[in-house]
Protein backbone atom coordinates (compact mmCIF):
# COMPACT_ATOMS: atom_id res chain seq x y z
CA UNK A 1 0.00 0.00 0.00
CA UNK A 2 1.13 3.27 -0.76
CA UNK A 3 -0.40 5.32 1.89
CA UNK A 4 -2.98 7.35 -0.43
CA UNK A 5 -5.19 8.54 2.28
CA UNK A 6 -2.61 10.03 4.35
CA UNK A 7 -4.20 12.41 7.09
CA UNK A 8 -7.85 11.33 5.46
CA UNK A 9 -10.52 10.43 7.69
CA UNK A 10 -13.25 8.29 6.20
CA UNK A 11 -16.96 7.06 7.28
CA UNK A 12 -18.12 4.30 5.81
CA UNK A 13 -21.19 2.62 6.69
CA UNK A 14 -22.89 -1.15 6.41
CA UNK A 15 -19.01 -2.32 7.42
CA UNK A 16 -19.97 -5.07 8.86
CA UNK A 17 -19.22 -7.72 6.79
CA UNK A 18 -18.24 -8.20 2.75
CA UNK A 19 -17.79 -4.91 0.53
CA UNK A 20 -17.92 -2.31 3.55
CA UNK A 21 -15.59 -4.58 5.89
CA UNK A 22 -12.93 -4.74 2.68
CA UNK A 23 -13.52 -1.56 2.38
CA UNK A 24 -12.74 -0.32 5.52
CA UNK A 25 -9.80 -2.25 6.45
CA UNK A 26 -8.52 -0.80 2.39
CA UNK A 27 -8.93 2.64 3.50
CA UNK A 28 -7.15 1.86 6.29
CA UNK A 29 -4.02 1.03 5.20
CA UNK A 30 -3.89 3.31 2.83
CA UNK A 31 -3.51 5.56 5.92
CA UNK A 32 -7.10 6.66 6.86
CA UNK A 33 -8.82 6.99 10.19
CA UNK A 34 -11.91 4.76 9.52
CA UNK A 35 -15.23 4.92 10.77
CA UNK A 36 -16.76 1.72 10.59
CA UNK A 37 -20.66 1.84 10.84
CA UNK A 38 -23.46 -1.36 11.08
CA UNK A 39 -26.50 -2.22 12.69
CA UNK A 40 -24.13 -5.05 13.81
CA UNK A 41 -21.72 -3.46 16.11
CA UNK A 42 -20.50 -6.71 17.24
CA UNK A 43 -19.25 -6.96 13.53
CA UNK A 44 -17.98 -3.71 13.32
CA UNK A 45 -16.54 -3.82 16.46
CA UNK A 46 -14.64 -6.75 15.47
CA UNK A 47 -13.31 -5.53 12.53
CA UNK A 48 -12.07 -2.14 14.21
CA UNK A 49 -9.86 -4.22 16.41
CA UNK A 50 -8.57 -5.88 13.88
CA UNK A 51 -7.55 -2.64 11.70
CA UNK A 52 -6.49 -1.51 15.45
CA UNK A 53 -4.00 -4.70 16.15
CA UNK A 54 -2.84 -4.19 12.33
CA UNK A 55 -1.33 -0.56 13.32
CA UNK A 56 -4.63 1.22 12.44
CA UNK A 57 -6.55 3.85 13.41
CA UNK A 58 -10.59 2.47 13.75
CA UNK A 59 -13.69 3.29 15.61
CA UNK A 60 -17.09 1.19 15.67
CA UNK A 61 -20.46 2.92 15.89
CA UNK A 62 -23.85 0.97 15.72
CA UNK A 63 -25.89 2.89 12.90
CA UNK A 64 -29.50 1.75 11.88
CA UNK A 65 -28.97 4.10 8.41
CA UNK A 66 -32.54 4.32 8.26
CA UNK A 67 -32.56 6.14 11.09
CA UNK A 68 -31.97 10.03 11.03
CA UNK A 69 -31.21 11.04 14.44
CA UNK A 70 -28.62 7.51 14.27
CA UNK A 71 -26.90 9.04 11.85
CA UNK A 72 -26.25 12.63 13.76
CA UNK A 73 -25.41 10.61 16.96
CA UNK A 74 -23.02 8.35 14.98
CA UNK A 75 -21.40 11.64 13.00
CA UNK A 76 -21.07 13.99 16.33
CA UNK A 77 -19.27 10.47 17.97
CA UNK A 78 -16.64 10.47 14.63
CA UNK A 79 -16.07 14.28 14.89
CA UNK A 80 -15.64 13.84 18.47
CA UNK A 81 -13.20 10.81 17.66
CA UNK A 82 -11.39 12.20 14.54
CA UNK A 83 -12.38 15.99 14.61
CA UNK A 84 -13.34 16.07 10.69
CA UNK A 85 -14.83 13.45 7.97
CA UNK A 86 -13.25 13.72 4.68
CA UNK A 87 -14.29 10.41 2.88
CA UNK A 88 -17.94 9.00 3.01
CA UNK A 89 -18.73 5.82 1.69
CA UNK A 90 -22.31 4.94 1.64
CA UNK A 91 -22.26 0.97 1.67
CA UNK A 92 -25.02 -0.04 3.47
CA UNK A 93 -27.53 -2.23 1.27
CA UNK A 94 -29.73 -5.06 1.44
CA UNK A 95 -31.30 -7.26 -2.04
CA UNK A 96 -33.73 -9.42 -2.92
CA UNK A 97 -33.90 -11.14 -6.12
CA UNK A 98 -37.76 -11.02 -6.39
CA UNK A 99 -39.78 -9.69 -9.49
CA UNK A 100 -41.22 -6.62 -9.36
CA UNK A 101 -44.65 -8.20 -9.90
CA UNK A 102 -43.73 -10.65 -6.78
CA UNK A 103 -42.03 -8.20 -4.65
CA UNK A 104 -44.84 -6.86 -1.64
CA UNK A 105 -44.98 -3.16 -0.88
CA UNK A 106 -43.56 -3.95 2.66
CA UNK A 107 -40.52 -5.38 0.97
CA UNK A 108 -39.97 -2.56 -1.71
CA UNK A 109 -40.43 0.22 1.28
CA UNK A 110 -37.65 -1.68 3.24
CA UNK A 111 -35.18 -2.22 0.57
CA UNK A 112 -36.16 1.72 -1.11
CA UNK A 113 -35.24 2.96 2.78
CA UNK A 114 -32.00 0.98 3.56
CA UNK A 115 -30.28 1.41 0.00
CA UNK A 116 -31.74 4.95 -0.85
CA UNK A 117 -33.15 6.73 2.23
CA UNK A 118 -29.72 6.04 4.20
CA UNK A 119 -27.33 7.15 1.34
CA UNK A 120 -29.60 10.31 1.53
CA UNK A 121 -29.23 11.10 5.13
CA UNK A 122 -25.28 10.11 5.04
CA UNK A 123 -25.06 12.68 2.12
CA UNK A 124 -27.36 15.19 4.06
CA UNK A 125 -25.41 15.25 7.80
CA UNK A 126 -21.76 14.56 6.13
CA UNK A 127 -22.06 17.87 3.80
CA UNK A 128 -21.81 20.50 6.26
CA UNK A 129 -18.66 18.65 8.08
CA UNK A 130 -16.86 18.31 4.83
CA UNK A 131 -17.85 22.28 3.88
CA UNK A 132 -16.33 23.40 6.74
CA UNK A 133 -13.37 21.21 6.30
CA UNK A 134 -13.17 22.56 2.53
CA UNK A 135 -14.10 19.43 0.78
CA UNK A 136 -14.83 15.81 0.57
CA UNK A 137 -15.24 12.94 -1.20
CA UNK A 138 -18.34 11.61 -0.74
CA UNK A 139 -18.51 7.52 -2.64
CA UNK A 140 -22.12 5.92 -2.82
CA UNK A 141 -22.12 2.02 -3.62
CA UNK A 142 -24.90 1.81 -6.28
CA UNK A 143 -24.88 -1.44 -8.61
CA UNK A 144 -25.07 -2.16 -12.42
CA UNK A 145 -28.00 -3.01 -11.29
CA UNK A 146 -28.77 0.63 -11.19
CA UNK A 147 -27.93 1.13 -14.84
CA UNK A 148 -29.62 -1.76 -16.89
CA UNK A 149 -32.34 -3.92 -16.25
CA UNK A 150 -32.31 -7.90 -15.17
CA UNK A 151 -34.92 -10.90 -15.78
CA UNK A 152 -35.05 -10.93 -11.65
CA UNK A 153 -35.01 -8.07 -8.58
CA UNK A 154 -36.52 -4.43 -9.32
CA UNK A 155 -36.47 -2.96 -5.98
CA UNK A 156 -33.23 -3.28 -5.32
CA UNK A 157 -32.62 -2.02 -9.25
CA UNK A 158 -34.74 0.96 -8.97
CA UNK A 159 -33.16 1.99 -5.13
CA UNK A 160 -29.92 1.60 -6.87
CA UNK A 161 -30.49 3.75 -9.71
CA UNK A 162 -31.68 6.69 -7.66
CA UNK A 163 -28.71 6.29 -6.08
CA UNK A 164 -26.77 7.27 -9.27
CA UNK A 165 -28.67 9.98 -10.12
CA UNK A 166 -28.70 11.50 -6.26
CA UNK A 167 -24.79 11.33 -6.22
CA UNK A 168 -25.36 13.73 -9.61
CA UNK A 169 -27.75 16.00 -7.47
CA UNK A 170 -25.03 16.41 -4.60
CA UNK A 171 -21.54 16.43 -7.21
CA UNK A 172 -23.59 19.48 -9.08
CA UNK A 173 -24.82 21.52 -5.96
CA UNK A 174 -21.54 20.74 -3.68
CA UNK A 175 -18.32 20.98 -6.43
CA UNK A 176 -18.27 24.91 -5.83
CA UNK A 177 -17.41 23.52 -1.94
CA UNK A 178 -14.68 21.68 -3.07
CA UNK A 179 -17.16 18.27 -2.68
CA UNK A 180 -16.92 15.84 -4.78
CA UNK A 181 -19.51 12.89 -5.05
CA UNK A 182 -19.30 9.70 -7.33
CA UNK A 183 -21.36 5.97 -7.66
CA UNK A 184 -19.74 3.08 -7.47
CA UNK A 185 -21.10 0.43 -9.44
CA UNK A 186 -20.38 -3.41 -8.83
CA UNK A 187 -21.24 -6.40 -10.71
CA UNK A 188 -21.57 -9.59 -9.22
CA UNK A 189 -19.10 -9.61 -6.04
CA UNK A 190 -18.69 -12.76 -3.89
CA UNK A 191 -20.06 -11.98 -0.84
CA UNK A 192 -23.29 -12.76 1.59
CA UNK A 193 -25.36 -11.18 -0.86
CA UNK A 194 -25.30 -13.68 -3.58
CA UNK A 195 -23.66 -16.81 -1.85
CA UNK A 196 -27.04 -18.53 -2.23
CA UNK A 197 -26.94 -17.90 -6.10
CA UNK A 198 -23.10 -18.76 -6.49
CA UNK A 199 -23.50 -21.69 -4.41
CA UNK A 200 -24.26 -23.94 -7.28
CA UNK A 201 -22.63 -25.41 -10.53
CA UNK A 202 -25.44 -23.88 -12.34
CA UNK A 203 -25.70 -20.73 -10.43
CA UNK A 204 -21.97 -19.87 -10.95
CA UNK A 205 -21.94 -20.79 -14.26
CA UNK A 206 -25.14 -18.63 -15.34
CA UNK A 207 -23.37 -15.49 -13.53
CA UNK A 208 -19.92 -16.05 -14.90
CA UNK A 209 -20.97 -17.21 -18.42
CA UNK A 210 -22.91 -13.74 -18.69
CA UNK A 211 -18.96 -11.54 -17.42
CA UNK A 212 -16.32 -11.17 -20.28
CA UNK A 213 -13.52 -11.45 -17.98
CA UNK A 214 -14.89 -15.00 -16.99
CA UNK A 215 -15.14 -14.57 -12.86
CA UNK A 216 -17.08 -13.01 -10.06
CA UNK A 217 -15.83 -9.68 -8.82
CA UNK A 218 -14.21 -9.84 -5.26
CA UNK A 219 -14.83 -7.35 -2.72
CA UNK A 220 -10.98 -6.00 -2.86
CA UNK A 221 -11.62 -5.07 -6.44
CA UNK A 222 -14.24 -2.92 -4.60
CA UNK A 223 -12.31 -1.56 -2.30
CA UNK A 224 -9.68 -0.67 -4.84
CA UNK A 225 -11.71 1.48 -6.52
CA UNK A 226 -12.97 3.13 -3.52
CA UNK A 227 -9.58 4.17 -2.63
CA UNK A 228 -9.30 5.33 -6.19
CA UNK A 229 -12.48 7.78 -5.69
CA UNK A 230 -11.38 8.59 -1.96
CA UNK A 231 -7.95 10.37 -3.81
CA UNK A 232 -6.72 12.89 -5.14
CA UNK A 233 -5.88 10.87 -8.22
CA UNK A 234 -9.49 11.46 -8.95
CA UNK A 235 -10.10 14.95 -8.23
CA UNK A 236 -11.15 15.86 -11.58
CA UNK A 237 -14.20 13.71 -11.38
CA UNK A 238 -17.40 14.38 -9.56
CA UNK A 239 -20.94 12.82 -10.44
CA UNK A 240 -19.02 9.90 -12.03
CA UNK A 241 -20.49 6.47 -12.51
CA UNK A 242 -17.40 4.15 -11.75
CA UNK A 243 -18.16 0.25 -13.25
CA UNK A 244 -16.39 -2.56 -11.46
CA UNK A 245 -18.31 -5.43 -13.36
CA UNK A 246 -16.08 -7.41 -15.66
CA UNK A 247 -17.28 -6.24 -18.70
CA UNK A 248 -20.82 -7.28 -17.96
CA UNK A 249 -22.67 -4.21 -19.14
CA UNK A 250 -20.55 -4.13 -22.19
CA UNK A 251 -22.77 -6.52 -23.65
Amino acid sequence: MSNRLNNKVAFISGAGNGMGAQEAITLSREGAKVILADKDFVAVQTIANKISRDGGKAIAVDLDVTDESNWIESINLAINSYSNIDILVNNAGIYNRKTVENTSLQEFNEIIQVNLTGTFLGAKHIIPVMRARGGGSIINISSTAGLVGSSTGGAYGSSKGAIKLITKYIAVQHAHEGIRANSLHPGPIDTNMIAAHISTPKGLKSSVDKIPLGRIGSVEDVAMAVVFLASNESSFMTGSELVIDGGLTSI
